[in-house]
């Protein structure tokens, strides 16, 4: 499971503004700010949306065929998001340090915050499997799936904690905390790191890079400024 949320692309008028100082070519540039959403929300609830005018967006194509040094201007466009992901994916995510942020949801002050339940979990495909995992469990006298023991033991030890305060269970709880945890981050990414995790993570065995990718492709620009405007969406 993967959810991104809240996001927002910013710094389209500076990235353009540095994007012709080289040649001093400022008045060449036809990108403009429009209000859009008037109509429907009424003029105090206007936004303004950054439209890439025809000689910029020309421009940008023609640098991004010379490639990362050439095209410095997608460092420059910068994109807020929360995405809530298991912990199996986070630790993917992290090889890309250069040019990202991340603020997460903090497992070793909030992890006991609340009940813990299926839904702070990714188990996604798992009624796909054809095998018995079902263990007798004396304390609930009952069978249980692998999945909801997980969740059972997790929940377990952290009422333990709540109820004493004893750090003991605390530590164990994140000890065993499975990588298919769920997790919140509000990311800071820009157009040139998230070109390199589209280009290798695209058909990535993961779903959940997967539909990263998707996501991200549909960012405003996002595929004609990496050359890839004519790949299936």
């Amino acid at each position: 499971m993967i959810k991104l949320e809240n996001y927002e692309v910013l710094g389209w008028e500076h990235a353009i503004r540095g994007m012709r100082n080289p040649m001093n070519s400022w008045e060449k540039s036809d990108s403009y700010f429009q209000q859009v959403g008037c109509e429907e929300f009424g003029d105090d609830c206007c936004k303004f949306e950054y439209t890439v005018g025809n000689n910029d967006h020309d421009l940008m194509m023609r640098l991004a065929k010379g490639g990362p040094v050439h095209a410095k201007y997608r460092r420059m466009i910068t994109v807020y998001v929360d995405i809530t992901a298991p912990l199996y994916w986070w630790k993917e995510f992290d090889t890309y340090k250069v040019g990202t942020v991340a603020n997460s949801c903090s497992t070793m002050h909030k992890i006991h915050a609340k009940p813990i339940t299926r839904e702070d979990f990714s188990f996604d495909g798992r009624d796909d499997l054809d095998f018995d995992d079902e263990l007798y469990v004396d304390d609930y006298a009952e069978y249980i799936k692998l999945d909801d023991l997980t969740v059972v033991m997790c929940e377990y030890l952290r009422s333990k904690y709540v109820n004493s305060d004893d750090k003991r269970y605390w530590r164990y709880l994140i000890q065993i905390l499975p990588e298919s945890y769920n997790q919140l981050r509000t990311v800071t990414l820009n157009y040139e790191n998230l070109l390199n995790m589209y280009h290798a993570r695209k058909k990535h065995k993961l779903d959940e890079w997967r539909k990263f990718c998707d996501t991200v492709a549909h960012l405003p620009y996002f595929l004609e400024l990496i050359g890839a405007v004519d790949e299936p969406q």
